[in-house]
């Protein structure tokens, strides 16, 4: 084991959850001694007061919330073997991975969950819930987020259209890359595990679909939940991005962008209506219209799409000239090139794990 302990970690989530399989897997990587259980939901809300999951509780009883913020902490507490890439194109790209899996993904996965395999799905749930009446009552919460999203009947094929493109992309990439950024894992790996292995692979429907067309991505999704130093070796050792990473990107950049920065839009004139003592930001500010391939989109504007693009952002922005002019000609012609450009004119933190805007100055 590399990384020893006094006690274990404790992570609560689901094996079903989106985020739950983007924290797993970095734990594994870790090669910390951690233990997971079914997600105590009250104990969750007491400790967070929210009823979101995954947590994880250090072994000195400190509670960790936001699958992205749980990658820096386990980064700063065990660097050694490193989840972050060192170098600055690997690294943003693996930013960007993290912000289409956080702020798009989602949609595609709820979809094959919940279009395609609801039946299947709701028993899964009463399983994992103890009865049928407590599954049904949380998958029709889920059901209701599905359509949040913008993931309804009329959006399936264009949906579909994205997922076969996106596993064809990966499946081209994983025929010479183990992972995202060459031989090692990273937190772009650990970020795709949401969609790839909660969703698509726990969901019968997709599951077939990646069993049958779609291999090399199952292989991926393997390695990353039972990651070994032998499965490991070195990141891309050039310091960029293979075309076949950014063929992936330009996937993703492509169908995802235009409906972050929608999202974003909405969020920052929410947050220009506001008085200035308006401090707490509400998960949703309200519903938006978009398109994904010229077909009309409508869902929810979430507000933490904008402090998951600062996260983008603010690594970008801490490179030196030479390594930003790098970044932008690996990503140019990728759609994301238009989020590495924004400018937002406001800023959301995190305090006791509400979003919070921050007053310019403050």
């Amino acid at each position: 084991m590399w990384n020893r302990t006094d006690a274990p970690y404790l992570l609560h989530g689901f094996e079903v959850s989106y985020f739950t399989a983007k924290v797993r897997c970095a734990l594994r990587y870790k090669q910390l001694w951690f233990e997971e259980c079914r997600a105590d939901i009250p104990d969750i809300v007491r400790r967070t007061g929210l009823a979101f999951i995954p947590i994880v509780i250090t072994p000195e009883d400190s509670t960790w919330q936001d699958s992205s913020a749980i990658f820096d902490l386990l980064e700063e507490r065990h660097p050694d073997p490193p989840l972050f890439p060192h170098a600055p194109v690997q690294r943003i790209a693996a930013h960007l991975i993290e912000l289409y899996t956080d702020e798009f993904a989602t949609m595609p996965a709820m979809h094959t969950r919940w279009a395609l395999s609801e039946a299947s799905t709701r028993q899964r749930f009463g399983a994992m819930l103890g009865s049928s009446e407590r599954g049904n009552k949380a998958a029709d919460q889920m059901v209701k987020g599905r359509f949040s999203l913008g993931a309804d009947d009329a959006a399936g094929p264009v949906l579909n259209a994205h997922i076969r493109d996106l596993l064809d992309a990966l499946s081209t990439h994983l025929q010479r890359h183990s992972y995202m950024m060459g031989g090692r894992m990273s937190f772009a790996d650990c970020a795709l595990m949401g969609p790839l292995h909660a969703h698509f692979f726990t969901d019968l429907a997709s599951r077939e679909v990646l069993l049958e067309t779609a291999a090399p991505v199952v292989g991926l999704i393997e390695r990353c939940n039972a990651p070994t130093r032998a499965t490991q070796s070195s990141w891309q050792e050039d310091g960029a991005i293979s075309a076949s990473l950014k063929a992936l990107l330009t996937v993703m950049g492509r169908d995802a962008v235009p409906i972050i920065l929608a999202s974003i839009d909405a969020v920052q004139t929410w947050a220009d209506e506001q008085p200035d003592e308006q401090v707490e930001v509400p998960r949703s500010v309200g519903w938006i219209h978009t398109e994904l391939r010229d077909h009309p989109i409508r869902r929810v504007a979430s507000s933490y799409v904008l402090f998951q693009t600062q996260r983008v952002l603010d690594a970008y922005r801490a490179l030196g000239p030479e390594d930003t002019a790098a970044v932008d000609l690996a990503v140019a012609g990728t759609g994301f090139e238009e989020i590495l450009a924004l400018r937002p004119r406001h800023r959301f933190e995190k305090k006791d794990f509400q979003l919070v805007r921050v007053h310019e100055g403050a």
